[in-house]
């Protein structure tokens, strides 16, 4: 268990690990971030900020002796560098890393444990994705193999003809068949350090181009029929990895049960309604998991509950988003409003 005053390293600089490093100097800890990239929303509000490449041994090693815990903000450290930390600091460890950061792996996993992905097929090289296309069906998705995230990396195939042309990439790809599906929710459980595991419910997820727009409770009927066999298998994953923190799942529900999409190994942008939207939200809880501190109650606390991403330049527009009083607004501190850019969100509880 950690002690107030310690400090938990955090590998990545967006808006997830500002938020995590919010929930930690609530709990009294200080956060110490590490990133590539210059510019960091998260060291904005940490107490120190490492800006080295992620294969900088020395650097990574520097850091690691700084720290009393280290945890990561998204999935796509690269593992093989982690070996500068010592694994008995890192939480929640490579594993989940390794498997969540190739689509194939994750997959194959999840069918290991019980699990049911959309049917798919490994696609290596550039002559193989029409056998991939006959053999799974159209209409389909393309989908890097490695580092695709928000929609990014993909293709979608409606005819074998839509094939034609397209460059795998040296890493692979996974061609996926499209699920007929109600809708898209996700799991999301905090695990502790004593194999203690609490669930949030689950919302209806509402994408557009790739990108979450909207998460609501409450979810529809199909959700609610469905999602004690999603939490059966997100439990069982997590069991599997001896995973500590929050670990998130996706589901689509269909006419046929709940098909896994993709995990995240880390606290998520569908559970952002949590932070007004549950007596603990999932950033808190995963600091508490990370400390090895008792976990939080994650009961909702209103039965109606809407969190909306703000994306783009209209999310600066703070005037407007305060003109509502409802409206609970997390600007994540980015100064470029990019299109298609997630620069906030904005939470409304009951």
């Amino acid at each position: 268990m950690l002690a107030p005053g310690s400090t938990i390293g955090i590998l990545g600089g967006g808006q997830l690990g500002r938020m995590l490093a919010m929930s930690a100097a609530q709990l009294g800890f200080r956060c110490h971030i590490y990133a590539p990239e210059t510019d960091s929303v998260a060291a904005d509000v940490s107490a120190h900020f490492t800006n080295a490449s992620w294969h900088d041994r020395d650097a990574l090693t520097a850091f690691a002796a700084s720290c009393d815990a280290v945890t990561y903000e998204f999935e796509n450290v690269p593992v093989d560098p982690l070996a500068a930390i010592p694994t008995d600091l890192l939480v929640p460890g490579t594993r989940a890393l390794e498997i969540a950061q190739d689509r194939v792996s994750e997959k194959r996993f999840i069918e290991e444990h019980g699990g049911r992905p959309a049917p798919f097929a490994l696609v290596d090289q550039d002559d193989e994705l029409p056998a991939a296309v006959e053999r799974v069906g159209t209409p389909g998705i393309l989908k890097t193999r490695r580092d695709g995230y928000d929609g990014k990396g993909q293709w979608r195939i409606d005819s074998a003809g839509d094939a034609q042309g397209i460059r795998v990439p040296l890493s692979g790809c996974v061609y996926e068949r499209m699920v007929q599906f109600e809708c898209e929710f996700s799991v999301i459980l905090v695990r502790g350090r004593d194999g203690a595991v609490r669930f949030w419910d689950s919302t209806r997820n509402v994408h557009e181009g790739g990108i979450l727009v909207r998460s609501e409770l409450p979810a529809p009927g199909i959700v609610g029929e469905q999602v004690a066999e999603a939490r059966k298998l997100a439990g069982k994953v997590a069991e599997a990895l001896g995973y500590v923190g929050v670990l998130t799942s996706e589901f689509f529900a269909t006419n046929d049960g709940p098909v896994f999409n993709e995990m995240a190994p880390r606290v998520h942008n569908s559970g952002h309604w949590t932070m007004e939207g549950a007596v603990t939200g999932q950033f808190e809880n995963h600091i508490r998991a990370v400390a090895g501190l008792p976990l939080g109650d994650t009961a909702s606390v209103s039965d109606t509950i809407t969190m909306l991403n703000l994306i783009g330049p209209p999310a600066m527009q703070l005037r407007s988003h305060l003109a509502d009083p409802a409206n609970h607004l997390h600007l994540y501190g980015k100064a470029e409003a990019r299109d298609g850019r997630k620069l906030g969100h904005i939470t409304r509880v009951g």
